[in-house]
């Protein structure tokens, strides 16, 4: 049955990897499911046919058959659920996997997103300049727990799996700030996500929609 998620019609990042529908190919990459990409424009996510979709009137959504699912997360825990390549056959290290995945998006990710808020969204406020500090001190707060855990391991339980793919998606965002050198483990910890073929697989599609041709990297 034919998968089709739906990704922007021109990316505000240009291509580089930040929106969500990156996470999704990654995962149908790296079980080898084929797939195909509906792109909306920002006008077509508001209009009923996309919000019978995504409630919210954002990207990706997942359509297979009768299914329609939104939210990353739900989205890549139903493709490692149903394909082997994402998470263990033993059952608590699937459980394991499984918490690193609500880890990422639910503990991680939102103070990284405080931050992009806070930089290109509410950077002409007044209260920006008193705000940064505290939000960076909060992503440096989990970094830090984050670094700690990890440790010296290639990955967060073992093998690579979906938990490592949505931790290594929310961490990309913190890129260009700077504050992710500041854990040399968890930089190249995303490094190693990002050199993974699927990974670049991945990208490399998205990039050709924004630019029309696959990143050379």
């Amino acid at each position: 049955m034919t998968i089709t998620i739906t990704a922007f019609e021109r990316s505000p990042d240009g291509g580089k990897g930040l929106a969500r529908d990156t996470r999704v190919r990654w995962a149908l990459e790296e079980v080898g499911q084929p797939y195909q990409v509906r792109l909306v424009s920002f006008r077509a996510m508001k209009e009923p046919a996309h919000l019978a979709l995504h409630p919210f009137g954002q990207i990706p959504t997942y359509e297979e058959g009768d299914l329609a699912l939104f939210e990353t997360g739900a989205i890549v825990f139903h493709i490692a659920e149903r394909r082997a390549g994402l998470l263990p056959n033993d059952a608590n290290a699937r459980a394991r996997a499984i918490t690193w995945m609500f880890a990422a998006v639910n503990t991680v990710e939102p103070p990284i997103l405080e931050l992009v808020i806070a930089r290109i969204l509410e950077g002409d406020k007044p209260w920006t300049a008193e705000r940064l500090p505290l939000v960076e001190a909060r992503i440096r707060a989990r970094l830090g727990q984050l670094s700690a855990r990890l440790g010296d391991a290639d990955w967060l339980d073992g093998a690579f799996s979906a938990g490592d793919l949505m931790m290594v998606s929310v961490l990309l965002r913190l890129r260009a700030s700077g504050i992710l050198d500041e854990y040399p483990n968890l930089a190249a910890y995303v490094a190693r996500g990002e050199a993974r073929p699927a990974y670049k697989r991945a990208f490399d599609a998205q990039l050709a929609v924004n630019t029309g041709k696959p990143s050379t990297a």
